[in-house]
């Protein structure tokens, strides 16, 4: 009796087992084709999309009524783009920020200077990211050229942060929506501090730095910033708004204490106007004129033309698809530019943004094997990383140069610093904007160890070695000559660097030690100091390989390495992914989340993720990334 029950139950567990795997593998099934469906209309669409940009791309406008070109900016502006202009164009589409190249905007302004069918220019860039100072410059160059036809330049918007209202400056006129504001706030360096968070984490970080100016390592050794790094980032902040403020003075002829008033001086003015800003700009000269947008284009109207109750105008979006590229005929020797942008990394699975090193290595290497190509312009734009990789890259420069005689010339961008200019000692020339950042010659390492935190929750590590380092981890202390040994060693990574300028730069070891010590320094002080040739932007050093390389007619010949399709397809997803909320950073503790977009926060991340040097070894300054 009691086999036949358990053979009852044993036939409905079966029973029940086979019908509700059924049931699962269905609705397995149902998940997996619902899936593969939505990935194959989201590829289908963005197919779809890039074909269609593609085709819109490659099309001349054939509208030839003159027309205002419209600086209408939106999103960072930055060396060279990840996408070719389809992917970028498509990106924005899904609501991402497109990127804006910086040669190509200033190549567009030239272009327009002697179009026929552009008529001026109306600077609109409230959606603009704000770019380095340098970057600025670059582009108001091209604004005082394009003025030299006697064209207009007018400026609007709805509101100016401090690099909108720097283009603005070089307009005829600015004019300023009903409501809106000018924010000047000047230039500053911040970072957050970790040292007693990691007191009350117990946990031990032991430093070996370099440099009595070495501040990367400051924010997890101190609360705050120590008096030698407070005087090294006055001097140059204080040098960057000078120039600033100098160039706007200069367009709005007004005087440079306009932006250097007292708090007292701001609440007074404020005071007789009462808190009204709109007179005041207009009374301080920062501004011509509050003008409404159908005062605007009314205006406009009438200087450029109207079509369809608006003035005739173009997007600098839709202008930029008939600009022709700064190349050269194909027949002419070359001339060799190589973008370097980021933080400094030996790590080849790293994120965009970094300058990986053996990425680098190989854009000069095939440069000094190309026989048509004779001179090489390396554009620099990075606060430093890994000391090993910047010493790679280096020897990769010092190859070329001593097997090809090839001329190598760095163009400084915003930051050239530490292992940036470290690369860049190499070169046969260096230029810099009198704004650039560059210097920061030392060197730091940074271990950091939690065997306090794991013996308050009771784990203790032990065990046997053949060797000092055979044990050496995050989970045990290290010893005072074990600190001795490393501390030595980065001594003498530091001592490299210094005997690296001096054969380079022609200066004695005390010399050259005089103005490193981490010590960061603006163009304009790097030029007296000897650590650059020439102040000079990117066309100076297009002219600079030219000249060397005794070459009148040239091509410039952009080389950057391939992006794998899987690679764009993936990044674009993710950004749908942003767009969507889909933000893994949620994660993080209340109390920090809202400053996980900030520039603060950032800044602590490039110190902490790109810390992947195959020594330990770096040459980074973070107070180069100007707020």
């Amino acid at each position: 009796m009691l086999l036949l029950i358990c053979s009852y139950w044993r036939g409905i567990h079966e029973v029940f087992l086979r019908y509700s795997g059924l049931v699962f593998k269905t609705f397995w099934k149902l998940i997996t084709l619902t899936r593969i469906a939505i990935m194959n209309v989201l590829f289908l669409g963005l197919f779809i999309g890039i074909i269609y940009l593609v085709y819109t791309n490659s099309g001349i406008s054939k509208s030839k009524t003159k027309s205002a070109l419209i600086l209408d900016l939106s999103g960072p502006i930055i060396e060279q783009s990840r996408y070719d202009k389809a992917v970028n164009s498509f990106s924005s589409v899904i609501g991402n920020e497109r990127e804006n190249i910086l040669f190509e905007l200033v190549d567009s302004i030239r272009h327009a200077k002697d179009d026929n069918q552009i008529s001026g220019i109306v600077l609109a860039l409230d959606a603009m990211r704000e770019p380095a100072l340098n970057k600025l410059r670059y582009i108001a160059k091209a604004l005082k050229e394009f003025k030299t036809s006697g064209k207009p330049i007018y400026a609007i918007g709805n509101s100016y942060n401090q690099g909108a209202y720097y283009l603005a400056s070089y307009a005829d006129k600015i004019h300023l929506s009903p409501g809106g504001y000018v924010l000047i706030k000047g230039y500053g360096t911040q970072s957050i501090y970790f040292k007693t968070l990691m007191e009350k984490l117990d946990i031990s970080t032991h430093v070996f730095r370099v440099g009595t100016y070495k501040s990367a390592v400051e924010p997890i050794i101190r609360d705050d910033m120590s008096e030698e790094a407070r005087k090294s980032a006055s001097r140059w902040l204080n040098q960057l708004w000078d120039a600033f403020i100098d160039d706007i003075a200069k367009n709005r002829q007004i005087e440079t204490a306009m932006f250097k008033p007292t708090e007292e001086e701001l609440l007074s003015a404020l005071q007789s106007t009462n808190g009204d800003i709109e007179p005041l700009l207009i009374k301080f000269g920062l501004i011509d004129k509050v003008s409404t947008n159908e005062e605007l284009n009314n205006e406009f109207s009438k200087i450029f033309g109207e079509r369809n109750n608006k003035y005739n105008s173009i997007s600098y979006y839709e202008y930029l698809k008939n600009i022709p590229s700064r190349i050269g005929k194909q027949s002419d020797p070359g001339i060799a530019v190589i973008v370097a942008d980021g933080v400094i990394s030996s790590d080849e699975q790293a994120s965009s943004g970094i300058i990986k090193s053996q990425d680098t290595i190989s854009l000069i290497k095939k440069a000094r094997f190309d026989d048509t190509i004779k001179a090489v312009v390396l554009r620099l734009n990075s606060p430093g990383g890994s000391a090993f990789a910047s010493e790679m890259i280096e020897e990769e420069i010092e190859a070329l140069r001593k097997n090809t005689g090839k001329p190598f010339i760095v163009s400084m961008s915003s930051v050239a610093a530490s292992g940036g200019y470290l690369i860049s000692s190499g070169a046969d020339k260096i230029l810099a904007d009198q704004t650039t950042l560059t210097g920061s010659i030392g060197v730091y390492s940074v271990l950091t160890t939690i065997e306090k935190l794991l013996a308050k929750a009771g784990i203790h590590a032990d065990g046997v070695e053949t060797h000092p380092f055979a044990n050496l981890s995050s989970m045990t202390s290290i010893s005072k000559s074990l600190s001795d040994v490393i501390q030595i060693h980065t001594e003498h990574v530091y001592n490299q660097f210094l005997n690296l300028v001096s054969k380079h730069r022609n200066m004695t070891i005390p010399e050259v030690d005089a103005i490193a010590q981490g010590r960061v320094w603006t163009g304009k002080d790097a030029m007296k100091f000897g650590l650059i040739d020439q102040i000079g932007d990117f066309d100076d050093a297009i002219n600079l390989a030219a000249e060397l390389a005794q070459i009148e007619n040239y091509r410039i010949s952009w080389l950057r390495k391939d992006v794998s399709t899987k690679k764009i397809v993936r990044d674009i997803l993710r950004n749908i992914g942003m767009q969507l909320g889909w933000d893994m950073e949620i994660m993080l503790p209340k109390a920090i989340y809202p400053l996980k977009n900030t520039q603060l926060v950032d800044n602590a991340k490039n110190l902490l993720k790109n810390m992947n040097d195959p020594k330990g070894q770096y040459a980074f300054c973070l107070e180069c990334q100007v707020l």
